[in-house]
């Protein structure tokens, strides 16, 4: 048995997506063994971002700032813009370190059976960033989801009278996916979005 703190720095834990009671565990024993190079850095970095974390004003990603870094980099082209439905997407489009403009977070997506409707997300702020006149582009990155495509659908048909070129992301097979293991949907999309071998 551990002490009510042990116990509640576990459940904690526990509490985090990829955590479940033994992998917590595991990791507050990894944590208490390696108190001064594991625990209390881990303390000071997450004292130091509770006090810091800000919602970017201008896309909506989470960061130290306001704006947050892609915002204020005057390397990103602010001509392009992705739209994505929430922070985690942003993150990983920008771990591959491909798309060289700016962001809008939505803040989730079109639900009906959960209740998110279009006022619930960050859609007239985007509308209102196209409207701005300075984008040129609006990349609609929603999950290959039915709800992902139906936000995708409702935001063009949103921004379809501003003067700018909607595209998406290409969905269909991954790479090194074998056919033999994709489900239909996946199997589906790649077929409708064939294209000519060069």
């Amino acid at each position: 048995m551990a002490s009510p703190e042990i116990e509640a720095l576990t459940s904690a834990l526990a509490r985090l997506p990829g955590f479940g009671p033994r992998s917590a565990r595991r990791a507050v024993l990894h944590l208490l063994k390696r108190r001064e190079s594991s625990l209390v850095p881990l303390r000071s970095a997450l004292i130091a971002v509770e006090e810091r974390l800000a919602t970017c004003r201008t896309c909506g990603n989470v960061d130290t700032t306001d704006p947050c870094a892609i915002c204020a980099d005057p390397r990103r082209d602010p001509r392009s813009l992705c739209v994505v439905e929430d922070v985690s997407d942003l993150w990983a489009l920008e771990r591959a370190r491909l798309f060289p403009g700016r962001f809008h977070v939505l803040g989730g997506r079109l639900s009906a059976l959960e209740g998110i409707r279009p006022e619930d997300l960050a859609i007239e702020t985007l509308v209102a960033r196209v409207a701005g006149g300075a984008v040129d582009e609006v990349v609609l990155a929603m999950n290959a989801t039915l709800e992902g495509q139906t936000t995708a659908h409702y935001l063009a048909e949103r921004l379809e009278k501003h003067p700018v070129r909607l595209t998406q992301l290409a969905h269909g097979l991954p790479v090194g996916g074998e056919l033999d293991y994709l489900d239909e949907g996946t199997l589906a999309q790649a077929l409708r979005a064939r294209r000519p071998v060069a």
